[in-house]
């Protein structure tokens, strides 16, 4: 994933309806129909939510007879994952330099 694409899989997690198609999908993939009998949302709402997505690169599609089955893309949330990885790294070193720096200060 590059940087953009990385950026659209940010926002469209951003949506809570979204995030709730993810946390479906990371259990099984499942088609439409299914992800709007465990939502409160309607059928067109999850396609529209899906788009998104699948736009973002975070879902693919594979035909199954006449209905389309989702699934998560595991390249792509690797690679979110691993950015969230990295803010948490530098988070946790910026901390630590505060921490010893306030420990200096006060010897």
């Amino acid at each position: 994933m590059d940087a953009y694409r990385d950026a659209e899989g940010w926002t469209a997690l951003g949506d809570p309806t979204r995030r709730a198609i993810v946390a479906c999908l990371a259990e099984r993939p499942r088609a439409v129909g299914e992800l709007a009998a465990e939502l409160p949302v309607s059928r067109p709402a999850v396609s529209q939510a899906l788009k998104v997505l699948k736009d973002a690169g975070l879902v693919t599609e594979k035909a199954a007879g006449t209905r389309r089955i989702y699934r998560l893309n595991p390249v792509a949330v690797a690679a979110l994952r691993d950015q969230l990885d990295t803010f948490w790294s530098r988070a946790l070193a910026a901390y630590g330099d505060v921490v010893e720096r306030g420990a200096e200060d006060r010897s």
